[in-house]
């Protein structure tokens, strides 16, 4: 047991920004309440939606802390009433809706979860974001069923390498898009049958030749914008687009004859929002049908680097240059 202070390091960005405008600030340390788990953070994984949030675009929604911050590995330091699924010193991880970014925070038991096997808790924390979008994504919204396939847009991003490892763990032939030889050479290293270099190839004219014109049956697609006209090209009749970010921009244009021609599902979705009830559901079944895979090493956690708490503007620039290949994380 260890003494909870008052007050707590955090990372903020009080005047929105560039990298630079993070800085390490005070915060009083939260206290847990019914059915929450006050975590004392030893690692924290980074998302582009963290640099939205610094940037002004993305805030906290209503009730979470002001600070970037979704997801973070550690231990329990404190629990409120009704817990029983984890003890205090518990090692766990957790998706947040916002306030990762320090020395403590504050979680739903519904979205904090074990950490699987012996993975240490710099690992666990490049988990729940990446597992509970790609399961709600892949699996719920595009309904990915057995021996169908997947192409997964920007595939070497923490949420790519996730959605690529699972749908192969689980039997499906995955196709990912990337922007250099090394990162195709890395997405197929994680289960991709084949990288698609966006610079240089075109993934319809690719994804057709692969599959002898009938396209793919699911696309996770974070970039939007341009792409969305092209994902339904490149998609089978009756597939599913799933569209969870916009790095391309937020507009397209469709050929509507084509979309009716395929009868194609087209969806969106932002995780961040959803109610804990939602996010319940989604635990439950990342412990029966991911985690297992995380605990005998099928599919790993991929972490790119590790930057020191006062790192964080360093950890966000490259992030944002796109370099890195797997997750980034901070590390208490």
């Amino acid at each position: 047991m260890h003494s909870i202070p008052k007050l707590m390091r955090i990372i903020e960005a009080p005047i929105p920004g560039g990298p630079e405008a993070l800085r390490i600030g005070e915060a009083p340390c939260p206290a847990p309440g019914a059915g929450e788990a006050l975590i004392r953070v030893a690692a924290i994984g980074i998302n582009r939606a963290d640099t939205q949030q610094r940037r002004g675009v993305y805030p906290s929604p209503p009730g979470a802390p002001a600070w970037p911050g979704l997801e973070v590995a550690g231990v329990v330091a404190a629990v409120g009433s009704g817990v029983e699924e984890f003890p205090v010193d518990a090692p766990v991880c957790a998706l947040l809706a916002g306030g990762g970014y320090a020395e403590y925070c504050v979680a739903p038991i519904a979205q904090t979860l074990p950490i699987p096997g012996q993975l240490t808790l710099v690992e666990a924390a490049s988990l729940p974001e990446a597992y509970f979008t790609v399961w709600s994504n892949v699996y719920g919204f595009g309904r990915l069923a057995p021996g169908e396939t997947l192409l997964v847009h920007g595939g070497s991003s923490g949420i790519g390498v996730a959605a690529i490892q699972l749908a192969r763990a689980l039997g499906h032939t995955v196709y990912a898009t990337a922007g250099s030889v090394d990162k195709c050479h890395f997405c197929e290293s994680m289960g991709a049958a084949r990288g698609i270099n966006y610079r240089d190839e075109d993934f319809v004219a690719v994804l057709k030749e692969l599959t002898a014109g009938r396209g793919v049956d699911v696309i996770l697609d974070m970039v939007g914008g341009s792409y969305l006209e092209r994902d339904v090209q490149a998609l089978a009749s009756d597939g599913r687009i799933v569209v969870i970010a916009t790095q391309g921009g937020t507009a397209a244009t469709l050929d509507l004859r084509q979309v009716m021609a395929k009868r194609a599902h087209i969806s969106g979705s932002m995780l961040r929002p959803r109610p804990v009830s939602f996010k319940n559901q989604i635990k439950a079944q990342l412990l029966s049908r991911v985690w297992p895979l995380l605990a005998d090493g099928t599919i790993r956690a991929v972490v790119d680097r590790v930057f020191r708490f006062d790192e964080a503007p360093a950890a966000h620039a490259y992030m944002e240059s796109s370099a890195h290949m797997g997750k980034l994380i901070l590390k208490v």
